[in-house]
């Protein structure tokens, strides 16, 4: 290495490493800006400086690349939420599952939709598409025996606004007190109808709850203290409240046969699936359900998906 170098190397590392500016450096070095931009350019071409451009919007479509192909989906948007914050993470999430549901409503489209609050924030971040006969079909019941609030009509009424459209809704509990009361409830024939408009809908958006304690499907005051034990013990998540364990099935079945909505089952003959969930709590959740294959259509946020492609 000359001196031209050892200079060159100075230079640089003012610039670059110190932050100083090029008459700054001058300055330093007792000589003109033209020649510490020569030095610094000579650094350049002799490999002592690097520079790497990190564009997350790169890193992003790499991983929602190779999250479509190790789950089979035909599309996979991932949110970038400012925090890691739950808040911040839910307000990314319904921004782009808003831009994703919206891109795949046309006229004529019977949309079924779930709740919780991921569901409500890409209620909040729709806006109006212009087209038309579009029916929005309420998939569980939303009624709760609690003050936790499950935004049930706000969502359903905030679908309705964008997409001019006409809604079939559930009023009624999610989960009954008793089985017998619930299937004779499902023997009217409004509800009967909507049920299996549920069942027949197009696309169908909704999300993945985790059974940890804060689960809002766990705290409206539908399940017994016993099963609530269950539930913990095996549940993974839920699915329009349908709770499955690692194996993608019925996690309590005392649970299962009182709730009122679609089944796993019927919600994975759904030609277009569009899940919408992130956050790390979700992960495990997520894993068996996109490997049970519930989704066509995936939004998560970029930490969850990194985490889904590690096993």
């Amino acid at each position: 290495m000359d001196s031209r170098d050892e200079q060159s190397l100075r230079a640089a590392k003012m610039y670059y490493r110190d932050n100083l500016s090029q008459a700054e450096v001058a300055l330093a070095l007792g000589i003109s800006r033209p020649t510490t931009s020569k030095l610094i350019q000579h650094a350049h071409d002799r490999g002592f400086v690097t520079i790497t451009i990190r564009d997350p919007r790169e890193a992003s479509s790499t991983t929602a690349t190779a999250l479509a192909t190790k789950y089979g989906l035909t599309s996979v948007r991932l949110a970038q939420p400012v925090s890691q914050t739950t808040d911040d993470i839910v307000d990314a999430l319904g921004h782009v599952g808003a831009q994703a549901l919206r891109s795949l409503v046309v006229d004529g489209s019977s949309v079924g939709v779930s709740w919780g609050r991921t569901m409500y924030s890409i209620a909040q971040h729709l806006t109006e598409k212009n087209v038309h006969d579009v029916t929005i079909v309420q998939l569980k019941g939303g009624m709760s025996y609690t003050d936790r609030k499950t935004n049930d009509i706000e969502t359903i009424t905030l679908f309705c606004k964008a997409f001019h459209a006409y809604a079939h809704t559930l009023p009624l509990p999610v989960i009954f007190d008793n089985a017998e009361t619930k299937e004779l409830v499902e023997k009217d024939r409004f509800i009967a109808n909507v049920l299996e408009q549920g069942r027949k809908t197009d696309i169908a958006v909704f999300t993945v709850g985790s059974a940890g304690e804060n689960s809002l499907a766990l705290n409206l005051g539908s399940v017994t203290p016993s099963e609530r034990t269950q539930l913990r013990q095996r549940a993974v998540g839920d699915i329009c409240s349908r709770f499955f364990d690692a194996n993608a099935s019925v996690a309590v079945q005392s649970v299962d046969e009182r709730t009122v909505g679609i089944t796993m089952e019927d919600l994975a003959q759904r030609p277009v699936r569009l899940l919408v969930a992130g956050g790390l709590h979700k992960v495990r959740a997520l894993k068996v359900a996109l490997k049970a294959g519930m989704a066509t259509h995936l939004v998560t946020d970029q930490a969850c998906a990194e985490r889904l492609l590690e096993e």
